[in-house]
C-alpha cells in the first residue's frame, strides 16, 4: 500500500491520522531522542489498533478462495481455520454468530470460497480474515454462473407463462432425449409401459454430463424437430450434483428449447433440483418418473372411459328407436283411420321411409359401438399374453404343480412337463437339460 493513498484510519490522541502519518511515526519509534523531538513514542496496543484500522478500511470486504488447512471447531461454536494456497498462507475465523442456516461440512484440504473483511487480532497481533459467508469453490462459481444466466434470460421473457405449450391429451408418439444408457430412461420406460404400452416411444440418444453434453442435448433436439415424428418430448436426466447437471444450465440449449416447436417437458435430477432447462421448458417434472406419468393417461381410466361411453351410445340408441316405434305405431293408426287411397299411399309411402330410417338408425348406432368395441379389444389384445402365443411362443409348466418354468434347471431328466400353446397344449416328458 503506498503512502500516499489516502486511506484515513479512526481518530487517535484528538487526530484523524493518514496513512502516512501512521507510517512515518512507525519509521520515528527507533531512531534516537524521539522525546526529545517532541514526539511520543507508540504503545503495542496503539500500533496494533492503527493497524487494524488500517487493514479494515483500506481492504474492505471481499473474495478469498483458498485451501482449507489447520482447521478447529472448539466449543464455542466458532470456526478456525488457515487458508492457504502454493505460496502463502492467511488465519481465518468464522464466528457462530455469523453462521447461517446449516454450516458446511468442509475439511482440510478443501478448496473454499471465503467472504469476510480483513482485520489484525489486537492482542496477538495476528492478521486474519474474519469469515462472513463460506462455501465450496467450484459448487459456488457454479451458482453464480446459474443465477446470471437465470437473471438474463428471465429478462428476455423465456420464463414466461405465455410461451409454454400444451401437452396433447393422449400423444401418438414420445421422444425422449437423455442417455441410453442411464437410469432415467429406465424409469421411463418403465412408467409408460405400465400406465400405457400401445403409444410408442423413441429415443433420441445424447450425453448428459460433461463438455460435450450441451452441444449433443441440442443436436438431438434439432434431429427431433427435423424428422417431426413426435408430438410431445422429453428432456430427462436422473440426479446428481450442480457440476453433473450444468449440461441443463447452458445458454444455447436453453434457447434452443424455447424455440422447439413441439411440447417439452423437462425433467433433471430430484424433485430438488432445478436447472434452467426446467424454466424454459413447457411443463417440468420433478423426476423422471414423474415426467412420463404427466405426458400419458392410465389406460385403465381410458377404458372405463370407453366402457362408459359404449353403454351411453347403447341407451341412446334404444331410445331412439322406442321414440321411432312410437312415431310408427300412431302413424299406423292414421292410416287405418284415412280412407282415401292416395292418403293411404302417401302414409304408405311415409311409412316405408320411416322404417328405412328406422334401420339406417340402428345399423348406425350398432356399427358405432361395434367400432368403439372393436379398438379397445385391439389396444386389449396388444398387451395380451394370449397374443404373445399366437406369434408362436408357448408358456411351460411343471406338470404336476403348474409352475411356470423360467429357467432349464427347475426341472431334471424325467419331469413331466406342459406346454401351453395359442391352440392346445402338450405333455412331454424332459430327456435332458
Amino acid at each position: 500500500m503506498g503512502v500516499n493513498r489516502p486511506l484515513y484510519a479512526d481518530h487517535f490522541f484528538g487526530k484523524s491520522w493518514a496513512a502516512s502519518d501512521i507510517l512515518a511515526s512507525m519509521e520515528n519509534l527507533g531512531r534516537p531522542n524521539a522525546s526529545a523531538a517532541g514526539m511520543s513514542a507508540l504503545t503495542v496496543s496503539q500500533l496494533n489498533r492503527q493497524a487494524k484500522t488500517i487493514l479494515e478500511q483500506g481492504l474492505g470486504r471481499l473474495w478469498v478462495e483458498g485451501e482449507i488447512s489447520n482447521i478447529a471447531r472448539p466449543a464455542s461454536g466458532h470456526v478456525y481455520f488457515t487458508l492457504k494456497d502454493s505460496s502463502a498462507q492467511v488465519r481465518a475465523a468464522f464466528f457462530r454468530q455469523r453462521q447461517r442456516g446449516p454450516v458446511l461440512n468442509f475439511k482440510d484440504g478443501d478448496q473454499v470460497l471465503a467472504y469476510g473483511r480483513v482485520s489484525l487480532y489486537e492482542a496477538r497481533g495476528d492478521y486474519q480474515l474474519i469469515v462472513e459467508q463460506i462455501e465450496f469453490a467450484g459448487e459456488g462459481a457454479l451458482k453464480r454462473q446459474f443465477e446470471v444466466l437465470k437473471k438474463k434470460l428471465g429478462a428476455e421473457g423465456l420464463f414466461d407463462e405465455e410461451r409454454k405449450q400444451e401437452l396433447p391429451a393422449l400423444p401418438q408418439r414420445i421422444g425422449v432425449i437423455t442417455s441410453p444408457s442411464g437410469a432415467a430412461i429406465r424409469d421411463i420406460i418403465s412408467v409408460l409401459g405400465r400406465r400405457f404400452p400401445a403409444i410408442p416411444v423413441i429415443v433420441y440418444p445424447a450425453a448428459v454430463q460433461g463438455e460435450n453434453a450441451p452441444a449433443e442435448l441440442a443436436a438431438a433436439l434439432a434431429t427431433a424437430i427435423r424428422r417431426d415424428e413426435c408430438d410431445v418430448l422429453l428432456l430427462s436426466r436422473g440426479g446428481g450434483s450442480l457440476e453433473d447437471l450444468m449440461a441443463f444450465n447452458d445458454e444455447q440449449l436453453a434457447r434452443a428449447i424455447s424455440d422447439c416447436p413441439i411440447p417439452i417437458v423437462s425433467a433433471v435430477g430430484h424433485e430438488i433440483d432445478f436447472t434452467i432447462a426446467d424454466f424454459v421448458a413447457d411443463v417440468r417434472a420433478p423426476t423422471p418418473s414423474v415426467a412420463a406419468e404427466i405426458v400419458v393417461p392410465d389406460r385403465l381410466d381410458w377404458l372405463r372411459a370407453l366402457n362408459a361411453l359404449a353403454t351411453r351410445i347403447v341407451r341412446l340408441g334404444r331410445r331412439s328407436l322406442e321414440d321411432l316405434g312410437q312415431s310408427l305405431d300412431w302413424i299406423s293408426r292414421r292410416l287405418v283411420q284415412s280412407s282415401p287411397s292416395a292418403t293411404l299411399q302417401r302414409s304408405a309411402a311415409r311409412l316405408a321411409h320411416l322404417q328405412q330410417r328406422l334401420s339406417s338408425a340402428a345399423q348406425r348406432s350398432v356399427a358405432g359401438v361395434t367400432h368403439r368395441l372393436q379398438l379397445a379389444a385391439r389396444g386389449l389384445n396388444s398387451v395380451s399374453p394370449l397374443a404373445t402365443l399366437e406369434r408362436g411362443y408357448a408358456i411351460v409348466e411343471d406338470a404336476s404343480s403348474g409352475k411356470v418354468l423360467l429357467k432349464a434347471t427347475d426341472v431334471k431328466a424325467g419331469d413331466d412337463i406342459r406346454a401351453r400353446l395359442s391352440d392346445g397344449e402338450l405333455i412331454a416328458t424332459v430327456k435332458k437339460t
